[in-house]
């Protein structure tokens, strides 16, 4: 089947993807080729592949999957190890255009201690809820992980892995982007306020404030 049948005319979404991709490193969100992306797409997703480093990665690389991981398109690449994860959040949230999974060193820390991001600090709130959660172990690339990651991002756009990394969703590329950077941000601020102790924490009633002052400034709201 030719790419136009099957995919439709794609270009921009596959220049946005490799353009995100390769500010992650640059940003400091990720190290060498550990994380991924994806974008919807007509049928299913678009993913980066498995192992090719984003400085060498044109748009012709990426992989078209539908939702159960079967190619759109023939002779392409091997799929990120992780596409099970990006097409189960995308198949769970039909609002979401955009995955974005990263392993920021912070979040990451937090992460490999199964500790969540509780309200320490008002823009916690820019997930979605009143804490990131962190989901469960499971290894990387399998149905558990999948799972555990769906069920943490209920009513939230990230969700840290337990000694994994981060996973952000958006309304496109650039919003989960800028949620991964908040949440990494978040994370360094939280484990340096640990230093002096456990932080005092906001009540639902001050987090509630917040999600309302954050609905009337419309801030965020592109991201959800």
């Amino acid at each position: 089947m030719a790419r136009a049948e099957c995919l439709g005319n794609d270009d921009v979404l596959r220049q946005q993807l490799v353009a995100v991709a390769r500010r992650l490193n640059g940003s400091g969100l990720n190290q060498g080729t550990s994380g991924n992306l994806s974008v919807r797409i007509d049928g299913g997703l678009l993913v980066t592949p498995s192992s090719l480093p984003y400085e060498q990665m044109t748009t012709g690389d990426l992989v078209a999957l539908d939702l159960s991981g079967q190619p759109l398109q023939s002779g392409q690449r091997r799929p990120s190890s992780e596409w099970r994860l990006h097409a189960d959040v995308l198949a769970s949230r039909p609002e979401a255009q955009a995955v974005l999974h990263c392993h920021p060193v912070h979040a990451t820390a937090l992460a490999c201690h199964d500790r969540p991001i509780p309200a320490f600090h008002y823009m916690v709130a820019v997930a979605g809820g009143d804490d990131i959660r962190c989901a469960p172990y499971a290894t990387f690339g399998t149905a558990a992980l999948s799972a555990h990651v769906v069920r943490a991002l209920v009513e939230r756009q990230a969700c840290l892995m337990a000694r994994h990394g981060l996973v952000t969703l958006g309304s496109d590329l650039e919003a989960a982007l800028r949620i991964a950077v908040e949440v990494e941000t978040l994370a360094k601020m939280y484990l340096q306020a640990l230093q002096l102790g456990e932080p005092p924490l906001l009540d639902a009633e001050q987090m509630e404030a917040v999600h309302a002052q954050f609905k009337g400034l419309h801030y965020g709201q592109q991201d959800q």
